[in-house]
């Protein structure tokens, strides 16, 4: 479970609520049904009119992706490239063969048995360029459904809160309710620019930022594996790939001799 998007958002939800309590409000105050079912229910409406069902339908996978990454294990793959890189100088390509039926990552499993079948390299970068492509068009796919979320929501709330401020204004005949009717319809308004502002929005960013990290690996390995083709040094393998990364240690060397 990634703690930091959990933890955002009880520390943003308890931040507003504290504030409000201290400045003497009652935290009963802030909870009105039909605000939360005009803003949740309007938004959720909304995004499914946006979005056909079978984009709608990647939501739970989405959500998995911002609170369950799936690690990519970067520093790993950087070895076991290097580590193939070797195997390719040493015993040729052919070696590489069970390694490209057993690797745990389905990209590099991918990329090595276009590599061992003896695929032409630029035919086998684009087609493991349209494979990033295709990964990183559907991180977008997933943000973009918080993201139209994130833009309904306060609206959702102002509707919420002119509807209340209409019942308001049918009942000046009874002042002393005024207040806490006015108070009452301004919670949609909250609850609409809170939902987009500690939830939506952010687990958008937080999907393209996962995102980005999974496309970055992928290219990484992507060189890798061209790399791998053409025999290059093992070594120098690393060193490339270590580029990618920001905390990587280069101290593994491969092998005894690696002219």
């Amino acid at each position: 479970m990634d703690i930091t998007t959990i933890i955002g958002i009880i520390v943003g939800f308890a931040a507003l609520i504290g504030g409000f309590l201290l400045e003497g409000g009652q935290a009963g105050g802030l909870l009105q049904g039909a605000a939360a079912l005009i803003v949740f229910g309007g938004t959720a409406a909304a995004v499914a009119i946006s979005f056909p069902w079978k984009r709608l339908r990647t939501l739970p996978e989405a959500l998995k992706l911002a609170f369950f990454p799936q690690s990519m294990n970067a520093e790993q793959l950087i070895d076991d490239l290097a580590d193939m890189a070797y195997t390719a100088r040493r015993t040729g390509m052919l070696a590489l063969e069970k390694t490209a039926e057993s690797h745990e990552n389905p990209f590099m499993r991918e990329g090595l048995g276009l590599i061992v079948d003896g695929g032409d390299q630029p035919l086998i970068r684009r087609i493991l360029e349209l494979e990033i492509d295709k990964r990183q068009e559907r991180f977008d796919g997933y943000a973009k459904i918080f993201e139209s979320a994130g833009g309904y929501a306060p609206t959702m709330g102002i509707i919420g809160t002119v509807m209340g401020l209409i019942r308001v204004l049918g009942s000046l005949a009874e002042p002393a309710n005024l207040g806490s009717s006015i108070a009452v319809a301004f919670i949609a308004t909250l609850y609409g620019v809170a939902s987009a502002n500690l939830i939506f929005l952010p687990i958008a960013s937080k999907i393209r930022a996962r995102g980005e990290e999974e496309v970055q690996v992928m290219e990484m390995m992507l060189e890798g594996l061209l790399a791998v083709q053409n025999a290059e040094n093992p070594n120098l393998v690393r060193k490339k790939l270590a580029t990618y990364l920001d905390d990587y240690k280069d101290e593994k060397p491969v092998g005894a001799d690696q002219r």
